[in-house]
């Protein structure tokens, strides 16, 4: 793999830990809501830690959708899955909250699956075989008639 893929994997693991704790912190501020009360929501949107959180989760939305275009979803998942040791850390040291025992041995179960998982290729063989077909092939920039 390249520098660049471990890249977008730090990218999908770093913006989707940081959003969401965001988006949390942004919503106790604003308050219940509820589906029947669509003004609230919508006003909701505006508060600007819910706003970071959304523009961090559009992030590592691009961020997901690059790195499934170059690998399977057996190994982009997992692989990025450190974020939630990235987002319990950020869950209890800055937003304060409780995480259970039985939650950090869940991450660790979490990161161990990782370092297996992150042994195994990229892509499998049939994927593979189609990506390199697809380099070989010349990329045509007319019109189908």
């Amino acid at each position: 793999m390249t520098f660049r893929k471990y890249l977008v994997l730090a990218a999908v693991t770093v913006l989707g830990a940081l959003g969401d704790p965001l988006l949390s912190y942004g919503m106790k501020q604003v308050g219940p809501l509820s589906l029947k009360n669509l003004p609230a929501l919508i006003f909701a949107v505006f508060n600007p830690w819910v706003a970071l959180g959304i523009l961090l989760l559009l992030g590592f939305f691009a961020a997901y959708l690059t790195a499934l275009s170059w690998a399977d979803l057996t190994f982009v998942l997992p692989a990025t899955s450190l974020g939630y040791v990235v987002l319990a850390l950020v869950a209890k040291f800055i937003l304060h909250e409780h995480v259970s025992a039985t939650r950090w041995a869940g991450i660790v179960l979490i990161s161990a699956g990782v370092a297996f998982v992150a042994r195994g290729p990229s892509l499998s063989p049939e994927a593979k075989a189609h990506a390199e077909q697809q380099e070989r092939e010349p990329v045509s920039t007319e019109a189908a008639p």
